[in-house]
């Protein structure tokens, strides 16, 4: 960029901020706001945490599992369990000793016998522990899964947060863009005007005819008209740009910045290797994530030909009464019962459902490495199409900067040659008209080059 042009538009964006504006942003403003407001990354933020407490819940089913049960029941219907000597009562006087023994031990019997039945008033606490020592190999591979699905999110989320930039920095560009064509207008009007004054007073003298004074007067209406159509275009991409940050409309909201300028480009591009590439891109990075989940999914079906061992134990008290207030005070060998257990179980055969499982998982694999294939296929024709694009834009800001040089030297003979009368009036608005139309076509360019580099940075994975 010339460095008197570059200096013009500094100037023209200070013009292009009403001094009413009681709030002005920047663009690192814009952007910081678009991503604190923006819904997408807030949703991105919260899987984020899901996924980070599903780790936490991976690693929670590699511990024991303690469980403390309580029960106090009261049982209806049930008849009062009483101890009693019915069978002593039975013998007579001929009975000896051992059948005394024997009958009161049958006494015993017959009250645990009715005692099994049930009591009015039932009393129990538990407490268990099981340690899984071996899940069908699922817990370490959960785990795994879990970790790559964190990783997942942490690439969507700053994902998110790229495309976010990169939208914002669009609309800042064409809002910036507009604001200069918005000054450039309203400066050639103002130079349009003094023209049509002097018009008008060298009609009154004589000096020109009405075609003359008609002529200015259609350049000031063109002007106008063009001024007002581009304020329109401001307003709709304030509002867009606004939107975009997450803000409602405010008509007393300005931008202040500045665009890329082509002329301080080093002529280096980035890198544009499928090597460095595959490890920016975002998209290849949550492909290779999920590709690692499918491939650990397949590890978990395939865990259903596989035993499940548990290790595992229990202590317990139990009583039961007629009475509420009828209970034994616990003891560790009277009626608290203890038991240690190791258990292992393997699923023979469930409809062949385990090998479907595994089929279905591998199919699902397959579909992500395919999807990967196909993306970097997409990745490498869009880096082509991003490096040919911004080639192009170069090529333009070199033909809109020559534009701009010939149209402002045109200028200057048009108006030395008008003031000596060498030059009609038409030429005079003519070259008017050319320079303006190669600064809005020079802006124009500069956006497009902005943006034909940000879509090269963002194809690379640089951005």
């Amino acid at each position: 960029m010339p460095k008197y042009f570059a200096v013009y538009i500094a100037f023209l964006l200070l013009m292009a901020i009403p001094s009413w504006s009681s709030t002005i942003y920047s663009r690192e403003e814009a952007i910081k706001i678009a991503l604190e407001k923006s819904s997408s990354i807030q949703e991105a933020e919260q899987s984020l945490k899901s996924a980070t407490a599903q780790v936490d819940q991976a690693y929670g089913n590699a511990y024991p599992s303690i469980d403390l049960s309580v029960q106090y029941a009261r049982t209806f219907g049930v008849s009062d369990v009483e101890e009693s000597a019915s069978i002593s009562e039975m013998l007579d006087a001929s009975a000896d000793m051992n059948d005394r023994i024997i009958a009161g031990t049958l006494d015993g019997m017959m009250y645990g016998l009715n005692a099994m039945k049930g009591f009015r008033w039932g009393t129990q606490v538990g407490l268990s522990a099981n340690q899984v020592l071996y899940a069908q190999g699922k817990v370490t591979t959960g785990t795994k899964i879990a970790k790559a699905y964190k990783r997942l999110s942490e690439v969507t989320l700053d994902q998110e947060k790229m495309q976010i930039r990169f939208d914002v920095e669009k609309a800042f560009d064409q809002v910036i863009y507009l604001d200069s064509a918005v000054a450039i207008y309203e400066a050639s009007i103002e130079q349009a005007k003094k023209h049509l004054d002097f018009v008008n007073q060298s009609f009154e003298s004589g000096l020109v005819g009405e075609l003359d004074r008609v002529r200015a007067e259609l350049q000031v209406d063109e002007l106008s008209s063009g001024l007002e159509s581009t304020k329109k275009k401001q307003l709709l991409a304030k509002n867009a740009l606004l939107n975009t940050m997450g803000l409602s409309w405010a008509s007393d909201v300005s931008f202040k910045g500045d665009l890329r300028d082509p002329s301080s480009y080093n002529g280096v591009l980035p890198d544009t290797s499928m090597a460095g590439i595959r490890k920016r891109r975002k998209e290849l990075i949550l492909l290779d994530a999920s590709e690692e989940m499918r491939e650990l999914n397949v590890k978990i079906e395939e865990g259903g030909y596989k035993p499940m061992v548990i290790l595992g134990g229990s202590i317990s008290y139990a009583h039961g009464g007629n009475r509420w207030n009828d209970w034994k005070a616990p003891n560790w060998d009277d009626n608290i019962s203890k038991k240690v257990y190791l258990s292992v179980t393997m699923n023979l055969f469930n409809g062949m459902q385990t090998r479907e499982n595994i089929t279905m998982a591998k199919t699902d694999l397959r579909k992500a490495q395919i999807q990967k294939e196909s993306a970097e296929r997409g990745i490498r024709l869009e880096v082509e199409s991003a490096v040919s694009s911004w080639e192009d834009a170069q090529k333009q800001i070199l033909i809109r900067t020559r534009q701009v040089d010939l149209a402002k030297r045109n200028l200057e003979l048009t108006e030395a040659a008008y003031g000596v009368g060498k030059s009609p009036q038409l030429d005079l608005l003519d070259a008017n008209l050319s320079l303006r139309n190669a600064k809005l076509d020079y802006m124009s360019a500069v956006v497009d080059w902005n943006t034909a580099y940000n879509a090269l940075l963002k194809a690379t994975g640089e951005y």
